[in-house]
């Protein structure tokens, strides 16, 4: 049989064994897909270690511990803030008046708030029951994602090899162009974020402390949490406690915590942080980053909050390396 037919026919195979694949697995495809960046992410930090005289083994065993424990100090803040001022938060909405008159004009509305509060407890109570029912789904999911993030690291140059030998050597540039292009966008997302939230959070905590606000310490993790949602961030939950001090008649408490909040919380962790780690980034504007971010998770749901902007991302760099070709092209003397 020729070598090109024989090429054809695997290629064919491989492609119906990756239909197949993603369907069995779809499922675990979100957890896999997290597991890939962080590797992504985390290599540079196994180089490191390697090259300090740290075996491969060792180095993809504290890289995957690493990642591990930054991802529970991520989400422990946050569950324990909700659940340990869980009575305080149903307290707080229980405060609210039950109909709220809005005049505009010669027009007036009553929104009923009553009927809010009771659906918004009934929800609470469904998520708590939901999560109780998925948590050895949850854990088995938490054990594949450790271990993806630790076969990944434990041989990198294998991975590599074998997903450049299909590629023909006179298109291993344009392979790495995408790969840096990769590595710099999750950067952005993991790295520069992660480290604008944790700024938030601080500058979030000292704010609603000065503010007289009881429960600063959650709602300064709400507010480091919201720093990953692009363009808006931490300026949704500051337009909301303008809205509730508006409601409990305290204008002057909701301009305050609306200009204080907006400029310090919303801003000032952006303008002091994110320069500083601006060689990380991928130097996507900010509206093609909302639009991968917004499209990827009402396309393909949490992993659109990393998948939309890479994707987005690598079309940015594939139209920029197309027009730098056409004009060498045309350029170029006949």
């Amino acid at each position: 049989m020729p070598r090109s037919r024989v090429q054809a026919v695997l290629a064919v195979l491989v492609g119906v064994a990756t239909l197949a694949t993603v369907a069995i697995l779809w499922e675990v495809l979100p957890t896999v897909f997290f597991a890939i960046t962080i590797a992504y992410v985390l290599y540079p930090l196994r180089r490191r270690l390697y090259e300090h005289g740290a075996s491969g083994r060792l180095a993809a065993v504290v890289c995957t511990a690493s990642a591990f424990l930054v991802g529970v100090l991520l989400l422990v803040p946050l569950v324990g803030a909700l659940y340990f001022r869980r009575q305080q938060l149903f307290r707080s909405v229980q405060s609210l008046p039950d109909i709220v008159p809005v005049t505009v004009g010669r027009f007036q509305y009553t929104i009923e708030l009553n009927q809010l509060t009771s659906r918004a407890q009934a929800l609470s109570g469904d998520v708590a029951v939901a999560v109780l029912q998925a948590a050895p789904a949850i854990a088995l999911k938490l054990f594949l994602f450790t271990l993806v993030v630790y076969a990944l690291l434990r041989r990198p140059h294998t991975i590599r090899r074998a997903l450049l030998r299909p590629v023909p050597n006179r298109y291993h540039d344009i392979v790495l162009v995408f790969h840096e292009r990769t590595r710099s966008i999750l950067y952005a997302i993991y790295v520069v974020q992660a480290a604008v939230a944790f700024g938030t959070f601080l500058i979030g905590y000292v704010s609603f402390l000065l503010l007289g606000y009881e429960s600063a310490f959650t709602l300064a993790v709400i507010g480091g949490v919201l720093q990953f949602i692009p363009i808006l961030g931490p300026s949704v939950l500051v337009v909301a406690l303008a809205g509730a001090e508006l409601i409990a008649a305290d204008v002057t408490g909701a301009v305050t915590i609306l200009v204080i909040g907006l400029v310090v919380i919303g801003f000032l962790p952006d303008a002091l942080i994110r320069p500083r780690l601006a060689r990380l980034t991928a130097g996507m504007p900010g509206s093609l980053y909302f639009v991968g971010f917004t499209g990827g998770i009402l396309s393909v749901g949490i992993v659109g909050l990393v998948a939309g902007p890479v994707v987005v991302a690598l079309l940015a760099e594939a139209v920029s390396l197309l027009t730098e070709e056409t004009t060498s092209v045309q350029q170029r003397p006949d």
